[in-house]
């Protein structure tokens, strides 16, 4: 085959119909084969025609982390305060704020840089993997590495990495209707087809995005990233996910802080105008009022300890694909999951094989043996135990000829594999499945060596059966065969019918060790577990009753279908297991939940689940997952372990806490110090602070601040579901807040009536206690318990000693001049001392009549069926 440096492009208009073409001619043109590239040819490739993404976030994206510290508003305005100042010559002033603008745009930008490094490092271990044939092999490769010409395989369960046509499919069934709108999956198929056929009739493409519901096939590469179907629309469109109860929080808070610093800018500005203050000196001091009001470090905060507690769940076995998606981890009440892996250990056996009545059937370990051996469906642990199984008992199925398949989906609940029969000249169809979906094709029984009609006394006896077993715990499959005499042309759907029952499949999956304590500490912690199985109410129910569940109310997926979604939503907060659940109808399930304002987690791995994690408020999955399922999770667990769920929900709570705590403890410092100010510019003959030593008072206290993501959290804001109250933080704010302007005020009088100290020592002293008490009144209120039994964290502590030291050098150290400081006098450091000390002790005090009148701080604030956001869809490659 001839090497091209430069593959084969769909330009002119001609030739963007490659769904036309025929199949050799279309691998001509791409210059491959049905065994796809060389490695060196698809290196050239890659080189040429760029990585299969749909943005490029490569070595621009530092770049654009440090252009984002510029955007928020109140840099702008300093900056436009730097330039009014170079326009009237206060060179010294603009220098002053052009080094904080840039000193809190390093700081910021450092941190929120380092965390996307982390978090990237992270997102590429759950990186999208594709099977692509290479060097005429087949090996797993990452998706963004995939080229035109690459040939590709699909099975159940994977996502189509890029816009490919079909060489060769059995029964294909792809869901596209993230790009089409089609509700049902449609079959995919080999062949070519008119140029003219719209997108959604395109039976032989392969789009983007979609995902393979059931069967196999191989398609050859056509067009990558931007150039595919979606990528082309996604290039159009800003597709986001919905907006999280936090993110919501937070956007609020800035719209509430934006209206109380606009109020603040304009009376300040105005008064000191009408006080007959100088224009310029007057616009600066609002201008730095507005800045020390307003948590500016907010989005670097959110963003590092968002990531520092990622970095923590990481280390837990919890990898996070979106960091919005950790409040809602700690905001969970309720998490529907199934219970396979989960609840059990996860390792199926094949206890035993028995006859449909009783009777034994000598060649039926065979018969399950070949249909779990020769599929070639996405693997699943049932026919890897039957493997195992089989081959302890020394079964061998390798001489047996394959002739076709029918693979399982979710519909008919059965797989079936055909096969060349004993005496050479016919086939043997052997089925496998959920026992009812077997069943309904058997017009016969096995019973010994004589086979009789399946009639309702048979079919009673084998439910019973059935039911006899799921009582005890063990999982039933049904196994059915049918003998074609004379080959048929071709084996579909239809041919699954009056087959003979054979027998059946007993599985066990003993509950997993540890998981009523594990379930025990969730409920501890406000954790409800609801199980949704596909498996018949027996086992289920056997099973939730052995781990400490409750199995009371049962409601089966015949009966979701009967039940309306304003019904459901009122049934399904009392009932304890969904069972014999249909996929399809675990949205519903999840939906129904929420509107009753739960905050819910799903937990699911299957091709079927990626509707309910994208309707749940925290999907989750597992590393080894079908990728659709992996790729819609808003978080991936290395294990499908309840214990590394518990610890998720521990360190999403922390995070929550921490963010929570820097906005809290901020604000009310800003907001008291502020108030105080905006007091003394009226009363005082001079400004209380100029505009740079405010700039200054507020970077030096950011520094800290950044250290509150990596503070150590009480253990009762972790055993209890959180979630955001902004009339919480309001009421913190205006408590606390006052209090700080309480003391400054006595601050002034002191200074005033007592030092009678200059404008000079006035400024200097009031920097300096600002400054301190805002650093002091930390480690006092970040948390509710009294301050001496919570340990901070070393880093909170070690930062705010060295400011505070330096605060207190600042008057003292060369340039101070610059800022307008003085050295102060003994005195007055005593009296600032003292007046801290004060501050601190009545803040103590206050701090415990305010959390007890708070006492539903940790309690989740339900959210009412209108509050709820509108789940969208949430498209990914």
């Amino acid at each position: 085959m001839p090497s091209s440096p430069v593959p084969f492009s769909f330009e002119a208009p001609e030739k963007r119909a490659y769904w036309s073409r025929p199949q050799t001619e279309l691998l001509g043109l791409l210059e491959t084969s049905p065994e796809g590239l060389t490695g060196d040819e698809a290196e050239a490739r890659l080189k040429s025609v760029g990585a299969n993404v749909f943005r490029e976030e490569g070595r621009w994206s530092g770049f654009r982390i440090f252009l984002s510290q510029f955007e928020s508003p109140l840099v702008l305005i300093l900056v436009a305060a730097a330039a009014i100042s170079i326009a009237v010559g206060e060179w010294k002033e603009a220098t002053i704020i052009t080094i904080v603008i840039l000193a809190s745009s390093l700081l910021s930008f450092y941190q929120e840089y380092s965390a996307s490094l982390a978090v990237q490092k992270l997102k590429e271990r759950i990186a999208f993997k594709v099977k692509v044939w290479r060097d005429g092999e087949m090996r797993p490769l990452a998706a963004s590495a995939l080229v035109p010409g690459d040939v590709i395989e699909v099975a159940a369960g994977d996502l189509i990495p890029a816009d490919s046509v079909v060489i060769e499919a059995t029964d294909l069934h792809v869901s596209q209707s993230a790009l089409t709108g089609e509700t049902y999956p449609v079959e995919k198929r080999a062949g070519e087809i008119p140029a003219e056929t719209t997108l959604a009739n395109r039976t032989n493409v392969l789009f983007t995005g979609a995902s393979v519901r059931s069967g196999i096939g191989r398609a050859v590469v056509v067009e990558t990233g931007s150039a595919t179907e979606y990528g082309t629309i996604a290039g159009h469109l800003r597709l986001e996910p919905p907006e999280t109860d936090f993110a919501r929080g937070i956007r609020r808070f800035g719209y509430l802080m934006t209206r109380i610093t606009l109020i603040m800018v304009v009376v300040i500005f105005a008064g000191n105008l009408i006080l007959d203050r100088p224009l310029i000196d007057s616009l600066l001091f609002a201008l730095a009022i507005a800045v020390g009001l307003t948590p500016e470090l907010l989005p670097a905060i959110v963003s590092v300890t968002l990531s520092n507690g990622a970095r923590r769940m990481a280390d837990g076995g919890v990898i996070v694909r979106r960091l919005a998606s950790i409040e809602n981890l700690g905001s969970m009440n309720l998490l529907c999951t199934d219970k396979t892996g989960t609840l059990t250990e996860g390792v199926v056996r094949l206890e035993r094989a028995e006859g449909p009545l009783g009777t034994p059937r000598a060649d039926l370990m065979q018969l399950a043996a070949l249909n779990a051996r020769l599929q070639n469906g996405m693997a699943n642990p049932l026919d890897d135990a039957i493997a195992a199984a089989a081959t302890a008992q020394g079964i061998d199925t390798a001489a047996t000829r394959k002739v076709a398949e029918i693979p399982y989906d979710f519909l008919r609940k059965r797989l079936s594999v055909i096969v060349g029969d004993a005496d050479a000249t016919g086939h043997l169809l052997i089925a496998k499945g959920a026992l009812s979906n077997v069943l309904e094709t058997c017009s016969a029984v096995q019973d010994g060596d004589a086979v009789r009609p399946l009639d309702a006394e048979s079919r009673a006896a084998i439910e019973s059966r059935f039911a006899a077993w799921g009582d005890e715990g063990y999982r039933v499959l049904g196994l059915a065969v049918r003998r074609f005499a004379t080959p048929a042309e071709c084996y579909d759907r239809d041919s699954e019918q009056d087959l003979t029952f054979a027998g059946f499949l007993l599985f066990s999956d003993p509950p997993k060790p540890g998981i009523v304590e594990t379930l025990s500490a969730l409920a501890t912690r406000g954790v409800g577990v609801k199980v949704i199985t596909g498996d018949n109410r027996f086992v289920a129910a056997h099973l939730a009753r052995s781990v400490g569940l409750k199995a009371d109310h049962i409601l089966t997926g015949e009966e979701l279908a009967r039940t309306s979604d304003e019904a459901l939503a009122a049934l399904a907060g009392r009932t304890d297991l969904f069972v014999e659940i249909d996929p399809n109808q675990k949205q519903r399930i999840i939906a129904a939940l929420r509107k009753r304002g739960n905050v819910v987690g799903y937990l699911g791995d299957g091709i079927n689940d990626a509707p309910a994690l994208h309707e749940a408020d925290i999907g989750i999955s597992v590393e080894g997952a079908a990728d659709v399922a992996q790729q819609a999770a808003d978080m991936v667990l290395i294990d499908k372990n309840l214990d590394v769920l518990l610890d998720g929900i521990d360190n999403g709570r922390r995070t929550f806490a921490n963010t929570l705590k820097y906005i809290s403890t901020t604000t009310s410092a800003n907001f008291g110090n502020m108030i105080s100010m905006s007091v003394a510019s009226f009363i005082l003959p001079f400004q209380p602070l100029l505009a740079k030593q405010i700039l200054l008072n507020n970077f030096l206290s950011d520094i800290p601040s950044l250290a509150i993501a990596s503070d150590n959290v009480d253990e009762d804001a972790v055993i209890r579901p959180q979630s955001w109250n902004i009339a919480y933080v309001q009421r913190f704010m205006v408590v606390f807040g006052l209090i700080s302007t309480v003391f400054d005020m006595l601050t002034f009088g002191f200074l005033i009536l007592v030092a009678r100290e200059t404008a000079a020592i006035f400024q200097t002293a009031w920097f300096v206690e600002s400054l301190i008490t805002e650093l002091a009144i930390v480690l006092v209120i970040r948390t509710s318990k009294p301050f001496w039994k919570s340990r901070p964290g070393r880093w909170l502590v070690l930062s705010t000693v060295a400011v505070i030291v330096l605060a207190l050098a600042v008057p003292y150290l060369p340039g101070a001049d610059w800022f307008g400081f003085v050295p102060l006098p003994p005195h007055v450091l005593a009296g600032l001392g003292v007046i801290t000390l004060l501050y601190l002790l009545v803040s103590e005090i206050a701090k415990y009549w305010f959390f007890a009148h708070e006492h539903d701080r940790f309690l989740p604030k339900r959210r009412s069926r209108t509050e709820r956001p509108v789940r969208t869809v949430r498209h990914r490659q």
